[in-house]
C-alpha cells in the first residue's frame, strides 16, 4: 500500500477524521463558578469557586485564575507533571485570548493559541488528538474558560448598566475546563478505578463557518444552530450512520431556541435526534430558579459539562458513543457595531469508551 492511501485511511467523507490509533482522555478537570455549583450538574464539578474574582483584581484575572488551576488540576489528577507536556492548546472568548496567555504563562508549556468562540474546546480536542494520532507528541492538553462578567463587558453590557435580557439570551458560563490527551497505550497508566471504562477521542468532523445572516447578538442559540446543523449532519453522512449510533449527540450552548431550530433543520435533512439529544446549555443551569432564560453559553459551558459529566456518564459506561458538539458565534464589537451578520462554527468530536 502506497503512503498516499495509507494517509487516506483516515480520511473519512468531506470534513472528518477516524484515528488510527485514538487517542486516550487521560483526564478532565472542571472548576466550576458559584452560579454553576448552585445548578443541576454541580456535584460532578471538581472545584466550585465561591468568589466571582477568584482573588483577582478583575474579571479577566479571575478568568485566568481559573484556567490555571483547571490546567494544573488535569495534570495531577492523570498523574502528571508540566514537564510531561508537550502542547497546551486553548483558547478563551477575551481579546487576544488574554484569559489564556496570562493564565498558563507559570505553567511554561509550548502552546497553541484557538479561537473558535464557545467552540474551542472542540477545536482544541481536535487538534490535540491530530497532533497524538500523528505522532508529534505523546501528551497535550486541550484547555478553555470564560466568565459571565468578562463576557459581558466585552460583548455585550457592563454590569452596572443593568440592561433587561431578552428570553432569548444566554447566561456565560464562569469555568475553565481541561482534558489530557494521550497515546492509547495498552498499558493503562491512567488513574481511574478498575470498574470505570476509558475514553477515547475516535474521530472528529470539523466545522464550517455557517452564516445564515442573523443579527441578534442576545439570541446566539439561533446564531449557531446551522453550524451545529451542517456539522452534525456531515458527521452522519461521512461515516455512513443514523443518528442512534451515538448514545447521545451532544452541542456545546445553543439553549432552548437554538436546539428547537436545530432539530428542524435535521429533521429537514432526514435525521430525526429528538430521542438522544442534549445540549450542555439547557443542562448546566436550572432555567426556572436561576433565571438563565434560554440557558448557559460561554467556552466553558460545553469544557466542564464534558470534563465535569460527559465524560463521568462515559467512564461509568452509561453511554459509550457520544458526539460532542461545541458551538461558536464568531462576533466580535467591532462587527457587530457595523452593523455584520453573526455566523458560526461547530466542531464534533466522536467519543467512544473501550
Amino acid at each position: 500500500m502506497s503512503e498516499q492511501n495509507m494517509t487516506n485511511n483516515k480520511i473519512a467523507g468531506k470534513q472528518s477524521i477516524l484515528f488510527e490509533n485514538p487517542p486516550l482522555i487521560l483526564s478532565g478537570s472542571s472548576i466550576a463558578g458559584k452560579k454553576e455549583g448552585e445548578g443541576p450538574l454541580g456535584s460532578f464539578f471538581d472545584e466550585i469557586e465561591e468568589d466571582p474574582m477568584a482573588g483577582g483584581k478583575t474579571w479577566e484575572d479571575a478568568e485566568s485564575r481559573l484556567m490555571k488551576r483547571a490546567a494544573e488540576k488535569a495534570i495531577e489528577k492523570a498523574g502528571l507533571t508540566n514537564q510531561d507536556i508537550r502542547f497546551l492548546i486553548g483558547g478563551d472568548l477575551l481579546g487576544q485570548l488574554i484569559a489564556t496567555s496570562f493564565g498558563i504563562v507559570s505553567l511554561e508549556i509550548p502552546m497553541f493559541g484557538v479561537y473558535g468562540a464557545c467552540s474551542t474546546m472542540g477545536e482544541s480536542m481536535a487538534l490535540g488528538a491530530i497532533l497524538v494520532d500523528g505522532g508529534y507528541a505523546d501528551k497535550v492538553i486541550a484547555i478553555t474558560s470564560s466568565h459571565f462578567a468578562g463576557a459581558e463587558k466585552q460583548f455585550r453590557f457592563p454590569l452596572g448598566y443593568g440592561n433587561q435580557r431578552p428570553l432569548s439570551a444566554t447566561w456565560t458560563v464562569t469555568g475553565s475546563g481541561a482534558v489530557v490527551i494521550g497515546k492509547n497505550e495498552s498499558k493503562d497508566k491512567n488513574k481511574h478505578k478498575k470498574k470505570e471504562k476509558n475514553v477515547v477521542i475516535k474521530g472528529i468532523t470539523v466545522g464550517k463557518i455557517v452564516d445564515y445572516g442573523l443579527k441578534d447578538s442576545m439570541n446566539m442559540g439561533a446564531c449557531m444552530a446551522p453550524a451545529a446543523y451542517t456539522t452534525i449532519s456531515q458527521n452522519l453522512k461521512d461515516i455512513n450512520q443514523l443518528p442512534l449510533y451515538y448514545d447521545k449527540i451532544i452541542t456545546g450552548d445553543l439553549g432552548s431556541v437554538g436546539k428547537d431550530i436545530l432539530i428542524d433543520l435535521l429533521k429537514e435533512d432526514g435525521f430525526d435526534i429528538s430521542s438522544n439529544f442534549m445540549d450542555c446549555g439547557m443542562e448546566i443551569f436550572d432555567q426556572d430558579s436561576q433565571d438563565t432564560h434560554a440557558g448557559g453559553s460561554g467556552c466553558g459551558c460545553s469544557a466542564i459539562t464534558l470534563t465535569g459529566y460527559i465524560l463521568d456518564k462515559m467512564r461509568r459506561g452509561e453511554w459509550n458513543r457520544v458526539l460532542f458538539v461545541p458551538t461558536g458565534s464568531l462576533q466580535s464589537t467591532v462587527s457587530f457595531n457595523e452593523g455584520n451578520s453573526i455566523p458560526g462554527i461547530a466542531h464534533g468530536i466522536i467519543l467512544e469508551t473501550c
